[in-house]
């Protein structure tokens, strides 16, 4: 057990050794987590614009090179079964628009809430089942509106586990103004230029974060229009793997 009395009683050499420790240990315990074996639910479907199925593919690719136990769902049939969903580990959705219904929203939450991950990027998290005010409340966002279509702009990293050794990047994709929790821990920015509407130029707004919702963690990135982009832009792909991993039941 930490003794702050003890610790504060080392000479300060002894203290400086003990920081260089954790923080060399530290990147290597955050990147020892692992989805091998992991039980992992992607389930895709809703607006056909943002190729939910190509995420999919490519999600699953990832996830078979990674050894994890994976189940597929193309409609949210399986929201309706909660003692289905609470077995698994992590949900990766990828379901634009579309409709949950009351059951299925409150399975799913619950399920969130006792522990499952959840994650996804652009509308196939953060653009779902726009009535439904407790998923948008569990995932921490909602879009609002992508100014001026696809445009490159600025990705900026901050300092977190998931982005070491990334970098910052530039990226042709949809440029994503969105609601969201002040609550979320943000792991990556954008800033708009107001080139399509002045009254927004150099707002500062999330482009990824992570939080915590019950037992249950959340990763959203919101890039990813063309799930190419992944492929592309590889500190792209790197930060949402990262993502999925972390949000994992542990």
């Amino acid at each position: 057990m930490y003794n702050q009395k003890l610790f504060h009683n080392l000479n300060s050499t002894m203290r400086k050794k003990i920081y260089l420790l954790i923080f060399l240990v530290l990147p290597f315990v955050l990147n020892s987590q692992s989805i091998e074996n992991k039980k992992v639910l992607v389930v895709w479907g809703g607006w056909d614009g943002h190729q939910p199925k190509l995420f999919a593919d490519l999600v699953v690719k990832w996830l078979e090179s990674k050894n994890a136990e994976i189940h597929i769902s193309n409609d949210l049939d399986i929201y309706d079964e909660y003692e289905t969903l609470v077995k698994f580990d992590l949900i990766i959705q990828s379901v634009t628009m579309g409709e949950i219904t009351g059951n299925q929203v409150k399975n799913l939450t619950k399920a969130v809430r006792s522990g499952v991950g959840i994650a996804g990027a652009h509308g196939g998290l953060g653009d779902s089942f726009r009535n439904s005010t407790p998923y948008q409340f569990m995932i921490g966002g909602q879009w609002v509106e992508h100014p001026g279509g696809k445009v490159k702009f600025e990705v900026n990293l901050r300092d977190d586990d998931l982005t070491q050794n990334l970098n910052d990047f530039e990226i042709l994709s949809e440029q994503y103004y969105m609601h969201y929790d002040p609550n979320i821990d943000i792991i990556a920015t954008t800033k708009f230029d107001g080139k399509t509407y002045p009254w927004i130029e150099d707002v500062l707004m999330p482009v990824a974060w992570k939080k915590h919702y019950g037992k249950g963690k959340v990763f959203y990135i919101s890039i990813g229009h063309d799930p190419n982009e992944f492929v592309q832009y590889q500190d792209a792909w790197k930060l949402l793997t990262r993502g999925f991993i972390w949000s994992t039941r542990d």
